[in-house]
């Protein structure tokens, strides 16, 4: 992303429907199936402003990694410098099996070749572990919100499944979230194209980027983590969400992975 899309996301992300709604919607599901301790290590990959990966430090250990400097600069401010993990190139700078658990909140789809992240994810995640991983859906929503924040593709359910590799992953969970605005971001990403299309200039500023009333705002959040919790396949949403497990070893019933 470029840096003021990362001073904007900075300013808004705390409060905003969307962001805290993904956070609380990613931490429920950690919660439920892999019951991070102390001794258990989490790697929020893509960590952007480190936000979502500080809010996880009471609960497990943390390493962030990302390979945009702003990015870099950011989390340098919240973390220690053994936490902070540069890429380099696709490498990650970690043993095999050292992880508990991976999270990549909407990176997937800023990175041209997604299948070798999640090959590296399959490398990092000990028997057992989890991925937990959000990404933009349906490219019928593409815009130049898209555009403006360097993504390469929105996903469908089948494409995000692909990736995870069945010999290496049993997919926990896999659904299509912020489902009750889809309605809306689609009249308006397709009004914005239409107008630039007919040459008008439509505005600069982007509806993603403000934070709406505090009672819109707060229905927004309770709709879209609402609906999350629910195991109900819903057949369209602005974002999908995957919870997957790393096949090998032997799990008891709280997805911790049991000694042989």
């Amino acid at each position: 992303m470029d840096v003021a899309e990362y001073a904007n996301l900075a300013t808004i992300e705390r409060e905003h429907w969307y962001y805290a709604g993904k956070r609380e919607v990613v931490r429920r599901w950690l919660q439920r199936v892999a019951r991070l301790g102390p001794e258990q290590t989490l790697l929020d990959y893509g960590a952007g402003t480190g936000l979502f990966a500080q809010e996880m430090e009471p609960f497990c250990r943390v390493y962030v990694l990302d390979d945009h400097e702003e990015a870099l600069r950011l989390l340098r401010r919240r973390f220690r410098p053994e936490q902070v993990l540069p890429l380099a190139g696709d490498a990650i700078p970690l043993p095999d099996a050292s992880l508990d658990c991976v999270t990549a909140l909407d990176v997937l789809e800023h990175v041209p070749d997604d299948a070798a992240v999640v090959r590296n994810f399959a490398r990092l995640v000990r028997p057992g572990g989890i991925a937990a991983v959000t990404v933009p859906a349906s490219m019928a929503l593409w815009s130049d919100w898209d555009v403006a924040l360097h993504h390469y593709r929105r996903y469908h359910r089948r494409q995000l499944a692909a990736l995870f590799d069945p010999a290496a992953w049993e997919i926990v969970y896999l659904n299509y979230t912020n489902v009750a605005v889809f309605p809306a971001v689609w009249l308006v990403r397709k009004t914005r194209v239409l107008l630039a299309r007919l040459g008008a200039r439509p505005s600069t500023a982007r509806t993603e980027d403000r934070l709406p009333p505090a009672w819109l705002n707060a229905l927004l959040r309770r709709l879209f983590v609402g609906l999350a919790k629910t195991k109900l396949p819903f057949p369209f949403g602005v974002s999908l969400l995957l919870i997957a497990r790393r096949r090998g070893g032997d799990t008891v019933a709280d997805g911790r992975t049991a000694s042989r």
